[in-house]
């Protein structure tokens, strides 16, 4: 149990694409599969229950997460504020389920499955391997971010518009001026908008700085446009 939360976990550090990578993310595909058809099938109560809990989860994984930083020393103002996307989206996600904001749905969506599913496909753990709680709690955090998106899509039957994808775009790009602002005025890197990650990831394929940030919103515009068609298409067919 010690080692399980030591900062200083001498299991072996997280290998990309491992045995246990992979399983996580298969365990995270079943989970949210399965919830999303209980939901499905369920009564409206049922599905309320559901959302409400993984509203909990995050908040809880999230309070955790602040905690295990405090307790090992390593909670800083330059790495810990809910400024990266994945963290932020905890916050927004929860809020969201909750309080049943469609507003907020959009995000969800787009931000959450693309920013999550990114995260999930190569996470920042560097030392913190199979069984670390780091390696649990980033797989739980990312994987109820990314069932959340396709929550709001496949239970509470809401629909992306191209409004929608403007306005995320158009937000994403506001809220990135914001956070280099604090990038700059407290020397930290949130977004990775001043230097890439020093875990990898797939920045790493990328020029150098600044050019991966422009041909990374181009990626991230893509995305959403290929998440956006298909919705189109159907309502283009109907």
């Amino acid at each position: 149990m010690i080692d399980f939360l030591s900062p200083d976990f001498d299991g072996g550090a997280f290998r990309l694409f491992g045995a246990w990578h992979l399983l996580a993310v298969g365990a995270v595909i079943a989970a949210a599969s399965a919830l999303i058809y209980t939901a499905r099938a369920g009564e409206p109560v049922r599905r309320r229950r559901i959302a409400l809990a993984m509203a909990l989860a995050l908040v809880l994984n999230e309070i955790a997460w602040h905690l295990w930083n405090l307790l090992a020393g390593s909670w800083t103002i330059q790495r810990m504020l809910p400024l990266h996307m994945c963290s932020a989206m905890v916050w927004i996600t929860a809020g969201a389920l909750l309080f049943e904001q469609r507003t907020l749905y959009p995000l969800l969506y787009f931000c959450g499955i693309a920013g999550a599913a990114q995260a999930l496909i190569t996470p920042d753990l560097g030392a913190f391997g199979f069984p670390h709680y780091r390696f649990f709690q980033t797989m739980l955090g990312h994987g109820l971010l990314v069932t959340a998106g396709f929550w709001v899509v496949t239970v509470e039957r809401w629909r992306p518009t191209l409004r929608a994808l403007c306005w995320v775009t158009l937000g994403l790009n506001a809220y990135a001026l914001l956070v280099l602002w604090v990038n700059l005025r407290t020397g930290s890197n949130y977004l990775y908008l001043t230097s890439r990650p020093e875990s990898a990831s797939l920045l790493d394929f990328l020029p150098d700085w600044p050019w991966y940030l422009m041909i990374a919103e181009g990626i991230a515009i893509t995305i959403f446009i290929l998440m956006y068609l298909p919705f189109r298409v159907s309502r283009d067919r109907a």
